[in-house]
């Protein structure tokens, strides 16, 4: 009587050869999802992201962003918003606030946030310029950047109002709804 057959125990070759295409294999995988670096432009943009309170005092002019990871506007703005920050660094810090975070909570009073992608302009001594609330494109980015880089006044841009004193209080000059920090434009 005899039993089924035994199988037969792998060469070293064979092992060898099943290493290398299994190496391969997670190598065209990796590559295919978008490499090592698949981060979103949001991550990304958050990660390489200085502290407030030094982009506020290094002396370059700031623009802090306040935002959500769920915030749809703020996703499809993100690629233009690294673009900024790549192609103005060491002259303009760009710094990501998620309004989520309880971390920032003191920042998204202080700053009165109330509605997401919202965009707080600073000049290069820390003093307030302005706000932009909504989605931005590349070009009004690259605008508000290069008025807050020349400190020149800020583009007139729907959306966007200057900050004045009034009677020791910072006033958004533009016709803004109020509502919470976690709507979007």
């Amino acid at each position: 009587m005899t039993g089924s057959p035994q199988p037969m125990p792998l060469g070293r070759l064979q092992q060898v050869v099943l290493v290398v295409i299994a190496v391969a294999l997670a190598i065209g995988l990796l590559f295919m999802r978008g490499g090592i670096q698949s981060e979103t432009p949001m991550e990304q943009l958050a990660r390489r992201s200085v502290e407030p309170e030094v982009a506020l005092t290094n002396g370059k002019p700031t623009l802090i962003e306040f935002y959500a990871d769920w915030c749809q506007v703020c996703r499809e703005m993100a690629p233009a918003m690294l673009e900024l920050e790549r192609s103005t660094q060491n002259r303009l810090d760009v710094v990501l606030v998620n309004v989520d975070n309880p971390r920032w909570q003191d920042l998204v009073n202080r700053y009165d946030v109330n509605g997401i992608p919202q965009l707080n302009l600073f000049s290069a001594d820390g003093q307030p310029r302005g706000k932009s609330i909504g989605l931005r494109k590349p070009e009004e980015l690259k605008a508000i950047s290069a008025a807050l880089m020349n400190d020149q006044p800020l583009p007139q841009l729907r959306g966007v109002g200057s900050v004045s004193s009034l009677e020791g209080e910072n006033t958004f000059q533009a016709s803004v709804a109020q509502t919470g920090p976690r709507s979007h434009s």
